[in-house]
């Protein structure tokens, strides 16, 4: 089962959500609502799994990953507090590991086949009503019907490399198993994201809420509840209905155009709904996930596009490549020039991001794409400072913010495969 996909999984939604309701109007402690967060979520994922295979792939992964948490933070803790680079790198590989099985394995059969819900969005070949099956629930890659993929391995993946590199940082010194198990498991956001990080869900999960607070949680949580309806159900159909299905087989130069920004319009009120959806039932157990989309069709530059789209994972590459690559490169003098070093740490960042959709040509393309695209803006923003091509004011703003349109637009459509 999907979730968000389906008005049947709102239903099952309820026997979690409704007692999360009155824990927190009941002004329950941080122990109790927990143990609800961590139980409800491994009903959950039995639910959403559903099969044996699956679910067994989400228990030795698990259990896998726990055991290189564990094994690495009693390193870390040691009496020698040891910190060695290569150790580091070793952990890391080994925590990959299961999802480099998935996506480069063959496929084991499509009785296997999980539907894994990829941020990529693929368009369906036929109409849909609202109470059918989303489009997540797409023709699947050879990735996706992998030995040891479950849906939400990719995100979850996230989570638990975030862990390990603020493990490294000293930055967390302790792990318990429950609260493991309601981070890496916590069902709202496992399949699509946003990608919250241990310390901060950590906080939200031993804060104790006051009913006013609990209050202000509910509020927002119906909010982005109703957004995401409004997002996935009513204006990502539409999209669908009305416009990508019939320009989906068309080549000509002016139908593509058409597609490239319905698609564009689609990936976002599509993606946009289902993260309205994990942060609104998030905020139903008291923890603030953070936003993932904030009009992102709005931005004035290339580099701010990726301040509002998908954030959580603009974010985390940010956070634990790009800026890890600079800063590193910089302490060892690898380049002559700090620029070098950030077009490098760019091709370095947006090839991972490409890679990370799938193995697929258009994904590595549409990384590249953005990496050229940043680049080029930092040489430009430079360059204006010097020459002063680029004015200032109202006008130039607009003209900024459609001419990122145009780019970010057809960014989105080498990421559909269209254009190849």
């Amino acid at each position: 089962m999907i979730p968000y996909a389906n008005f049947r999984f709102f239903l099952w939604l309820l026997l979690p959500v409704i007692p999360a309701i009155i824990l927190g109007f009941a002004q329950a402690s941080p122990r109790t609502r927990s143990l609800w967060i961590m139980h409800s979520s491994l009903g959950m994922v039995y639910l959403i799994l559903n099969t044996q295979v699956f679910l067994a792939h989400a228990l030795l992964y698990f259990i896998w990953e726990y055991l290189i948490i564990r094994f690495y933070l009693c390193y870390r803790l040691s009496e020698k507090k040891r910190n060695s680079s290569w150790i580091f790198y070793l952990v890391l590989a080994a925590s990959l590991l299961p999802l480099i099985i998935v996506k480069l394995s063959p496929s084991l059969g499509p009785h296997l086949a999980p539907a894994e819900f990829f941020s990529s969005r693929r368009i369906p070949q036929i109409s849909q009503t609202l109470g059918q099956t989303s489009s997540a629930q797409s023709p699947m890659t050879s990735s996706e019907n992998s030995f040891l993929s479950f849906l939400g391995i990719s995100y979850v993946s996230f989570r638990i490399l975030g862990t390990l590199i603020e493990i490294r940082d000293g930055l967390i010194q302790e792990i318990q198993l429950g609260n493991f198990i309601s981070y890496v498991l916590f069902f709202p956001t496992l399949a699509s994201g946003p990608i919250d990080r241990y310390r901060r869900f950590l906080s939200d999960l031993q804060k104790t809420l006051t009913r006013q607070e609990y209050l202000t949680n509910f509020t927002e949580g119906l909010e982005y509840i109703f957004r995401g309806f409004l997002y996935k159900f009513i204006i990502a159909y539409l999209l669908n209905q009305y416009g990508l299905i019939h320009l989906n087989p068309a080549h000509s130069l002016w139908q593509t155009i058409q597609y490239m920004y319905a698609y564009s319009a689609y990936l976002f009120f599509d993606f946009a709904g289902y993260s309205a959806f994990a942060i609104g039932v998030s905020r139903f157990f008291g923890i603030q996930t953070p936003e993932n989309f904030q009009a992102p069709f709005w931005s004035k530059n290339i580099k701010d596009f990726w301040n509002r789209w998908h954030i959580s994972l603009s974010t985390w590459f940010r956070d634990y490549i790009y800026l890890r690559f600079v800063l590193n490169s910089a302490k060892k003098k690898r380049f002559a020039s700090r620029y070098t070093a950030s077009a490098i740490g760019y091709l370095l960042l947006f090839l991972i991001m490409g890679i990370w959709h799938g193995t697929e040509w258009h994904f590595i393309l549409y990384g590249l794409y953005m990496a050229l695209l940043m680049i080029s803006f930092e040489f430009l923003e430079r360059l204006n400072k010097q020459k002063h091509f680029w004015g200032q004011g109202k006008a130039w703003d607009i003209l900024a913010r459609l001419l990122t349109l145009q780019f970010t637009c057809f960014g989105l459509l080498i990421f559909s495969g269209k254009l190849l």
